[in-house]
């Protein structure tokens, strides 16, 4: 082994900047510049070869740049208009501000984060989408505080071995090349923070990132001061390694994650945890409650829980990260046992159900347990949450399962091309990047001359050929292709043929080959020598998943076929430039998933603001977007079965074939002029889909819906040192004592058998409440039709109201008024009144039923 030299003092060089450019480090190490063009500019300007050779890192960038360009550009008038330019707007933006001390202090915690393409430390469309929810975040001036993971290697960046087969290389993060700096206290030493594990005391380092006016702070394991190579290696490389590992990235970054942000002197009032991965943060809130304000491990699980959103993403139980009782045990009975709780505390929070000795710790169980907020990012994703978790509530029907739907959006500034800004600038509203979420302000979208529109398109799809083509050849080459494959990957793809284009995660539920089915189909869509059409795909498989990995060299395979060459490519290491490529040139964005598998997809949304039309299955967001995306649908709102594989690939090829493909070239004299009714299309989706699946609004409806009842909650149960919290549990005791002896006495006669549409229906029981108050108790009837099994079914709610008292039992009435026909029922049921909204019901809570 070659001897390793260690080096003997360490510092940090920076460049050396002209005065008259002295704040550019400034504006290189705040991510505003990734989504402001006239900041960005300035870096492209300086020196565009190297900008583009360090992947658009400007911390690289300026390490790299000769002196000399940095002196030329400081003496030149026209970079310094544009530099001055650029401080002015990063000046404007950090400064506009109106936080005060009532607004939601917000933590939002994510196992990743995709800011840049430079900086590695995401996998895919969750870290793409925690990303995005900064900039909003920071776009909507919110006071939010982001907190993740710092990984020394990055994912993995893919590359083909000459047989198609998905290889990997771990990318090395150097963080002194990139935009994040370490925290330091008052006195300038590096804050840090530490955990407790079965193998010793870990030491963190916090480091921060500038997202606009929101920092991210994130922590590194791989520091000299934790001597044990198994601790530096916690935050080693982003779902890498064994459960070990797992579970100790989890603990650094919720347990970790608080410990940091409480010694910065944040004091979140709103906790977020996006996935389950960060859970642990609610049992480490829990311990900080009764160590400080002495409260029972029931009063202060009471009081966090109201400050917790928990944000599911994911569609079946595989994804959820589960880890077994002993080594639960192994990593937290100490934890408990110094906090004063016993360790069945824990375990109970992350289980189903605790008469199962052989059910496993679930991440997604411990985050549903501990908040009171709970949503999913779609609306068809709700229901299909409602049905995974409906056992933490076994006494509710599925749909009233407490757990809401926030659907996805993406952050427009980041994802909108260039050019077609530019055309915004001139038909739109002077000021539309503040009003993304304004659907009156898109309406000027038609007013966008037709042939500028498309010729703007036109230009993206060009410089997205020249980039594949690139990209394609610089891969052949470093894997000693043949001087024919890079000849033909020189001339692959044409710039006037309609283009489809299919990039995501290569798990197999997202059915990437489905488009490939029909082989001599696919031959004859492609050559069509009146209307060619070409393919793009892009994607990584994990790993450790051959399944998918298959898929892509089958994919590779069929590319090779001369017949087809220059129609399809698979485009190497799918990241954040190649995605933005795609879905800026493309014409036709392709999402075939299994339906209900994809929780919401985000592409499609990057596409349709660019331009770009849809061909989706009617699963995730575009189950709600299709009617207006002047899209096309993939199949019915029915659930996935088998057989519709077949029917699927059959639904892509016709349509292709006699609508879409024949649109995109109708009634055009050349290439260059414009389809009337595409662009009319184009114009409709751009003017739909840009303010209803915007990040701006995602993070609006979060604030509205999650943040601020969290932050007020929080508020009102913190005060007098935790008094209600310490009553409520009072109150809790005492109802499970009387549960079991409340009962039904009596029901009213209620309706005949048969009964007029629009008639009044009165409903009326008599409660035997052991004690209680009429005001502790909720009464409600459950109303709906009776479906063909005879159960309810559309079922909503209706409170019933005391009237009256007769010893320990109230009367309880209401009535309602019949408005569908055909079979309907009732039902009606009791729970204790805890005076907070219903979404907030906590798992397992007490229910009883009329038919109990």
């Amino acid at each position: 082994m070659a001897y390793q030299i260690q080096p003997l003092k360490e510092f940090l060089v920076r460049p050396a900047l002209p005065p008259p450019l002295s704040r550019i480090s400034e504006l290189a190490y705040n991510l505003l510049w990734s989504w402001d063009h006239a900041i960005r500019s300035v870096f492209r300007r300086l020196d565009p070869a190297l900008w583009k050779e360090c992947n658009h890192n400007p911390i690289q960038l300026l390490g790299r740049i000769p002196q000399e360009k940095l002196d030329r550009a400081a003496a030149d008038p026209r970079f310094l208009l544009l530099y001055r330019r650029a401080c002015e707007r990063h000046v404007s933006y950090l400064h506009s501000t109106s936080r005060n001390e009532a607004t939601p202090q917000i933590a939002y915690f994510s196992m990743e984060y995709g800011l840049l393409d430079c900086m590695q430390i995401y996998s895919g469309g969750l870290g793409i989408l925690s990303g995005d929810h900064l900039k909003a975040a920071s776009d909507s001036d919110f006071a939010l505080t982001g907190v993740g993971l710092l990984y020394q290697h990055g994912y993995l960046q893919q590359y083909l071995n000459p047989d198609g087969w998905q290889q990997e290389r771990t990318p090395l993060n150097d963080f002194y090349t990139l935009p994040v700096r370490p925290c330091t206290d008052e006195s300038g030493n590096e804050v840090l923070v530490s955990v407790d594990l079965p193998t010793g005391e870990v030491l963190i380092k916090v480091w921060h990132i500038d997202v606009g006016r929101v920092k991210l702070y994130v922590l590194d394991t791989n520091i000299p001061q934790n001597k044990s190579p198994e601790h530096r290696a916690i935050t080693d490389q982003l779902y890498g390694g064994d459960i070990h590992k797992r579970i100790r990235q989890e603990i650094v970054l919720g347990i970790g994650g608080l410990r940091a942000l409480r010694k910065l002197g944040i004091k979140p009032t709103v906790h977020h945890m996006n996935e389950g991965h960060s859970a642990f943060l609610a049992i480490e809130d829990i311990r900080l409650l009764m160590e400080e304000h002495d409260l029972s491990f029931d009063q202060a699980l009471e009081a966090t829980r109201l400050s917790n959103v928990f944000t599911t993403h994911t569609s079946v139980p595989a994804g959820i990260d589960l880890f077994d009782s002993s080594l639960v045990y192994d990593y937290f009975h100490q934890y408990c046992e110094r906090a004063g709780f016993p360790f069945e505390k824990l375990l109970t929070l992350g289980r189903k159900d605790m008469q199962d000795p052989t059910e496993r710790f679930s991440m997604a169980v411990l985050a549903l347990k501990t908040s009171a907020f709970r949503n999913a990012v779609s609306v068809l994703h709700r229901s299909v949450s409602q049905n995974m978790f409906q056992d933490l509530w076994p006494r509710l029907p599925v749909d009233e399962v407490p757990i809401t739907s926030v659907t996805n959006g993406v952050h427009a500034p980041t994802w909108i091309n260039g050019d077609l800004a530019t055309v915004y600038d001139q038909y739109l509203q002077p000021d539309w990047r503040e009003r993304l979420e304004d659907a009156k302000l898109w309406e000027l979208v038609q007013e966008i001359p037709s042939q500028e529109l498309w010729e703007m398109h036109r230009k993206r799809k060009r410089q997205m050929v020249a980039y594949i083509r690139e990209r394609a050849m610089r891969a052949a080459e470093q894997r000693k292709a043949s001087t024919a494959e890079v000849r033909r990957l020189k001339e692959v793809l044409d710039p006037d043929v309609f283009t489809i284009g299919f990039a995501r995660r290569f798990a197999t539920y997202k059915r990437a080959t489905l488009l490939l089915r029909d082989v001599t189909r696919l031959k004859k869509l492609l050559n069509n020598p009146e209307m060619p059409v070409q393919v793009v795909i892009a994607g990584k498989a994990h790993p450790k998943d051959h399944p998918g990995k298959t898929l892509i060299r089958e994919i590779v395979t069929l590319s090779r076929d001369p017949e087809i060459s220059k129609r399809l490519i698979f485009v190497e290491d799918y990241g954040i430039q190649v995605a933005r490529e795609l879905v800026q040139g493309v014409d036709l964005w392709l999402n075939n998933p299994r339906r209900g598998e994809e929780a919401c997809g985000t592409s499609g949304m990057k596409a349709s603001m660019n331009g770009i039309l849809n061909l989706s299955v009617l699963d995730g967001w575009f189950d709600e977007a299709y009617e207006i995306s002047g899209g096309w649908a993939i199949g019915d709102r029915v659930p996935y079965a088998e057989d519709q594989d077949e029917l699927h690939a059959s639904s892509i090829y016709s349509m292709l074939e006699n609508e879409i493909v024949p649109l995109f070239y109708q009634n055009r004299g050349t290439e260059q002029e414009a389809p009337a009714e595409w662009v009319r299309r184009m114009k409709k989706c751009m003017a739909n889909i840009s303010p209803k699946f915007s990040c701006g609004r995602m993070v609006s409806e979060y604030m509205s819906e999650l943040y601020q009842p969290a932050h007020d909650l929080w508020t009102k149960i913190s005060k007098n040192g935790f008094e209600e919290a310490r009553r409520r549990t009072v109150w809790d005791a005492r109802m499970s004592q009387s549960w079991d002896n409340i009962r039904f006495v009596e029901l009213g006669d209620g309706p005949g058998d048969q009964v007029m549409s629009g008639s009044a229906v009165p409903l009326r029981a008599t409660v035997d409440l052991s004690g209680l108050s009429a005001s502790e108790v909720r009464v409600e009837a459950v109303i709906g039709q009776i479906g063909v099994n005879g159960q309810l079914q559309d079922t909503y709610a209706l409170p019933l109201k005391p009237i009256e008292e007769r010893g320990t039992a109230v009367v309880f009435e209401n009535q309602f008024t019949v408005q569908q026909t055909g079979r309907v029922g009732y039902s009606v049921r009791i729970s204790p009144n805890h005076f907070d909204n219903p979404l907030t019901r906590p798992c397992n809570a007490l229910l009883k039923w009329v038919s109990d």
